[in-house]
This record gives structure tokens, sequence and C-alpha cells, in this order.
């Protein structure tokens, strides 16, 4: 039941079945292609075992956002008018009754009018001042869990703030994944799966995800799995809470082959990153893999909204210390989006002579880049005497400011490589950079309550006011190759040394001021109206 303070969203202002489908059509259906091939005989017996694993995050996802939401999509799913099927269309594609691309705002009646702040991971009545207060004085191991990854909070009988386990939170449905999970290990023959799956399993269970984030990282398989708590993005008040994901993916193993030479080169990238040097890391973890992946099937976090082109995990800093992180990029995803969405908006936004360099092999290498760059830079700090992380000091700007790191640190990092003997073509820099301007303007229509997309806009216009990005009369930008490399390398410098020293009043004036639409980007992206904002992937099993 809502509480009564929650404000519900009228029924005067929700989309009509028109409008509805409107919507909708910004996500364009595509088939992703995948190629099972080469998986073995026992890998294809475990495959249908891990995509019903990963179905049940779908309702430990909708339940963390929402404690309504399985609710409303069983009663959706009983109304057969036109306007009801279309809601639960959407509702799918959103993984909710907010639409992800407009605010997250409601576009059913009855529910509150915004996805709460904090989802179910807090008290609806809870404040921020209350939580930090709170948890100032608990014991030190309360405090961890408190601010950790796999623990909600909630209130006893006598209202006071406690902590509850995810392990109990979602356990019926934790408890069946874990059964699916040791049934698919049971019949794959792949010695790091077996493993990794039985310990993931096992995490399910006692709420410890060390051992088994260590597995994951040495998984090497043909069907390569991610599924559990991973990213905090759900969590708007501090961003320390994980929301359950899911990818089940083919390995392709030529290309990852290929791109395995960049995690080669990490240690030499973060020796030479433009910070001062008390701020890089001396050593790296021991492994960086790159799996470049076809996905079969996402689910949860995975699934609702802009889909998932790439992703670096894990997020706990003491497995990226200790191993480094692993970089999955996603290929047909990836080209689905480039084809669908990133070709029609370069037409619009690119000067017809600047159309020749849009390359997807510069738009994939950037994407792997940007996952790399989650791996370098600041990742355990000190502030005032304290060890601490940049994610905990910058609490819910994080997600923006480490968004924008990523993607401005993937530049630079293919630059030096430019200059220190990466092989490329004499186009290769007018591609990356040209491509690259064509994509901020897919990021920045998912609107700024996107981490990316509000990472995106500051970087585009602090690299504009450096005169790197450059108006056309005619309403299109173009690069200007005499000063893009250095802006590249001050914005890199300035994010770096934000996450270094903990930076959260910086962090926050650097976005209030740049993480903006402004007037002339505004104007390009209403030009773009007509093509779709991303991808709904048509999953064939």
């Amino acid at each position: 039941m809502l509480t009564p303070f929650v404000a519900l969203a009228a029924a005067a202002v929700m989309p009509n079945l028109a409008q509805l489908r409107k919507m909708g059509a910004r996500l364009v259906p595509v088939t992703l292609k995948y190629d099972e091939s080469g998986l073995s005989d026992r890998d294809r017996q475990a495959l249908p075992k891990l995509l019903d694993a990963a179905r049940v995050m779908n309702a430990i996802f909708m339940d963390q956002i929402w404690s309504g939401n399985r609710a409303l999509y069983e009663k959706l799913q009983q109304d057969n008018t036109a306007l009801g099927k279309e809601r639960l269309r959407y509702f799918v594609l959103n993984q909710g009754p907010w639409s992800d691309l407009d605010g997250h705002t409601a576009f059913i009646p009855g529910v509150p009018e915004r996805t709460p702040a904090g989802g179910e991971f807090y008290p609806k009545d809870m404040t921020s001042q209350e939580f930090e207060t709170w948890v100032k004085v608990l014991p030190e191991e309360m405090r961890r869990q408190a601010i950790g990854f796999f623990w909600v909070i909630r209130r006893s009988e006598d209202k006071r703030l406690g902590i509850v386990p995810y392990s109990s939170a979602y356990g019926p449905e934790l408890r069946k994944a874990a059964s699916l999970l040791l049934e698919a290990a049971a019949l794959t023959d792949n010695a790091s799966l077996q493993n990794f799956l039985t310990l993931r399993a096992s995490a399910f269970f006692s709420n410890n995800y060390y051992a088994s984030d260590l597995a994951w990282m040495d998984l090497d398989a043909p069907l390569d799995i991610t599924i559990g708590p991973y990213e905090t993005y759900n969590d708007e008040l501090f961003g320390y809470k994980a929301s359950f994901e899911a990818y089940i993916t083919i390995r392709d193993d030529k290309e990852t082959a290929r791109l395995n030479a960049f995690a080669r080169r990490l240690q030499e990238v973060e020796n030479n990153l433009p910070i001062d040097r008390r701020y890089r890391n001396p050593k790296l973890g021991a492994a960086a893999p790159i799996r470049v992946v076809d996905e079969v099937l996402a689910a949860g976090d995975g699934a609702h909204g802009v889909r998932t082109a790439a992703f670096n995990l894990p997020n706990d800093e003491r497995v990226v210390h200790e191993k480094g992180s692993k970089r999955v990029m996603l290929r047909n995803v990836q080209e689905a989006k480039f084809r669908s969405i990133l070709v029609p908006i370069a037409g619009r936004v690119l000067p017809k002579s600047a159309l020749s360099d849009l390359s997807f092999d510069y738009f994939f290498t950037h994407t792997l880049a940007h996952e790399l760059s989650h791996g370098i830079g600041p990742q355990q700090i000190q502030v005032a005497g304290r060890a601490t992380s940049p994610r905990q000091e910058m609490k819910e700007l994080y997600s923006a400011i480490e968004e924008a790191k990523a993607d401005i640190t993937g530049l630079f990092m293919l630059q030096y490589l430019f200059d220190h003997g990466l092989a490329h073509g004499p186009k290769a820099e007018s591609q990356l950079y040209t491509t690259y301007l064509a994509s901020a303007f897919r990021s920045m229509r998912f609107g700024l309550t996107d981490a990316h997309a509000k990472g995106m806009a500051m970087q585009f216009n602090y690299l504009s006011d450096k005169g790197a990005f450059v108006a056309n009369p005619d309403g299109t930008f173009a690069v200007d190759f005499t000063k893009v490399k250095g802006a590249v390398r001050d914005l890199t410098h300035d994010l770096l040394t934000l996450e270094a020293q903990g930076d959260y009043a910086g962090a926050k004036k650097m976005l209030s001021s740049l993480g903006v639409v402004r007037p002339t980007i505004q104007t390009a992206i209403d030009r773009l109206q007509d093509i779709p904002i991303d991808i709904d992937p048509v999953n064939e099993r």
C-alpha cells in the first residue's frame, strides 16, 4: 500500500493510446543474432537453465524499484483493451510504470508520480539526513553494511532504522535462482563456469559475493554469464545499493583475442594519466580480462529503457584492487545501436563532409576504452586521513562523474596508444573523434536523469568551451582537430583529480554548470525526434 505522503499520478495526465504508442516507438525492435555452434552439447543443455535463472532477476529488480510493481504487472496482463496491451508493452520495456526516457515519470495512473529516488532500498519516509546521522554512530561492521551494496534499510516496529541482507529481503526468488544455477553447473562441462555458478548460488544464500566475484573474474567459458546484484544507478539517494541483473551471452573468441591487446597496456596508460603522480596506481590488479560476446538474453537492471552495450564489473573495490575488473562488450547489441540509431543521427548532426568518418570499429573500440577506463585512475583514496573511495565520497553524483570520466579517459587512452605504437589507419583520429561527437547526441537524448546522459552533456559543454567542438551555422557540429586532443587531456585531468580527492563540492559545481543541455544542443536534439532513441532487443529464445 502506498503511504499517504506519496503523490500519485493522476489519470488525467496519463498518455493516451496514441501517445503511448509514440513513446514506445522510440525503442525500435531489433533481432539480436548470435551463434550457438561453438557450444558443447552439455553447454547447450545448461543454457535453458541459465535463461530461466536470468528471468528470476526481473522479479527481484521490479521489487527493488517499487513494492507495487509485480501486482501492477499481473493486473496489466489481465487488461485486454488496446490501451491495456500498450501499457503492458511499455511497462515491460521500462520494468515498471515510469518511463526511463521521460525523467522516470509515470505513464500509468495510481502510482507515484516518478520512480522513488531510493527505490525500495530505504524506507519511503527516511530522509538523507536521518540516514547519515544514523550511520555515523553505528559500529564499523554495521556501518559497512548500511552503506554496502547488498543490504537494504528497513524500519523496525519501533520505527528505528535497521539493516536487512539481500539474502533475506529477496529470499524466495534467490533460492529459486540458486537452484537453477546449480542445475546448470551440473550440466555444463566447463570447470570455470561450474565454479562460478556454484559460488554465485552460494552467495545468494550467504549474502557474501566476494568469492563468486573472484570466480567471475576467472570465468573462461564459451557461455559467458553475469548474474547478481551489480550496478547502483537506481539508488538515487546515495548510489550505494546494487540492483539485480543478468546477461546470458556467448563469447566471440576471435574478437576477444583481438581486443585483449588493449588490456596488456593498461598499466602503461595508468602510468601516463594526466594527473598528479601520487594519484596513479603503481600496480593495477593482476587480471583485467576483456570478453567480446553476443547477448542471448538480458534481464533485470540490464533490460529496461536504454539497453546496455558494455559493462565493467564488479564494483567491489576490493576485487578491483586485487584482480582488476572485467570488461564485457556486447557486440551484437552495439552493432544494432550503431546501425539503427547512430547512423541516422549522424546524418542530421554532422556535416556531409564528415559522414565518411563515421566508423563502427571506433564506436566499438571507444566503448571498449570506456569500460577499460572504469578500472584505471583512483579507486581507493584517502580523504582527511580516512580510507575511502570516490563512490562513497561523491554519493549520488558518482555515477555521472564516473561515466564522464570513463568516456573522456577512454579518448585519452586511445590517443595515447595511437601516439605510442598502436597500429591504426591514416584516418583513425578523425574517425574516433567524429564518431564520438555523433555518439554524444545519442547519449544526451536519454535525458539528464540518466547518469550517462548527464555525464555526456558535461563533456560536450566542456569540450565546446575549449573550442574542440564547433557549432556550424547550419545546425551541424564539427570537431576542431587542432584543439580536441588538448581539451580531452584537460578534462581527463579534471575528472580524475575530482575522484582522487573525493571532491564532492567540486563535482557538484562541475555538474551544475556543465551537466546541462544548452540551447544549441537542444535545437539539434529536437531535429532527431523521429529517430528512435534506442533498441528493443527481440529474443529468439
